[in-house]
């Protein structure tokens, strides 16, 4: 669908520039674009890389273990029917304490293990269990202590105080988060496929 959403567009785009007799500005904009594209991807390379190896020391620290215990109670409660130390709770932790963290790249491996170990406890393979629709809505709209790629971007783009941003992040992760928590019971309780807790 996202597909055919941005088709619209660029179809449209090209109509309209067509329609005024300046289709000149297309080509603009496509080589600004890629131009733009590639300036931030290179800030942001960077900036991950500095920050990924923030992250292995912290793992190695044992900074990452400590934050998945505090973790620990709230994934128990938020993954009701994952057993007690089966391997998807650790990759849920990790994709958790990476999302926080705000290291979203480094988040996706594990979040997508997570959801490989959740598809083999899942009874009915071709519907998505409750554990996996509470993961997704999770890493979607996990809290955020520090955005990473944000602070990057804005970086990039020579903002007078790029981590400005750090406090309102923290805000509106939580929020939402808790919206994200609060729709996925609500849908639990609405409709729990035949045969699937509601963990």
């Amino acid at each position: 669908m996202v597909n055919w959403i941005w088709l619209f567009f660029i179809v449209a785009g090209f109509v309209v520039a067509a329609f005024q007799g300046r289709i000149e500005l297309v080509t603009e904009a496509v080589f600004d674009g890629a131009k733009s594209g590639v300036t931030v991807c290179f800030g942001l390379i960077s900036i991950m890389v500095f920050w990924l190896g923030i992250m292995r020391i912290a793992e190695d620290a044992g900074l990452l273990q400590k934050l998945a215990k505090l973790l620990s109670p709230v994934v128990r409660a938020l993954f009701p029917s994952v057993p007690k130390n089966h391997p998807a709770l650790g990759y849920i932790m990790s994709n958790m304490s990476a999302n926080i963290l705000g290291l979203g790249n480094a988040a996706t491996p594990m979040g997508i293990k997570a959801m490989q170990e959740l598809q083999l406890l899942n009874k009915h393979k071709d519907i998505a269990s409750p554990a996996m629709c509470t993961l997704l809505a999770l890493n979607t709209a996990s809290i955020t202590l520090i955005p990473t790629t944000l602070i990057a971007i804005r970086m990039n783009y020579n903002s007078a105080n790029p981590a400005e941003i750090v406090g309102t992040t923290l805000i509106a992760t939580f929020i939402s988060t808790l919206a994200a928590i609060m729709v996925d019971r609500w849908y639990r309780k609405r409709s729990t496929p035949p045969g699937q807790g509601k963990g």
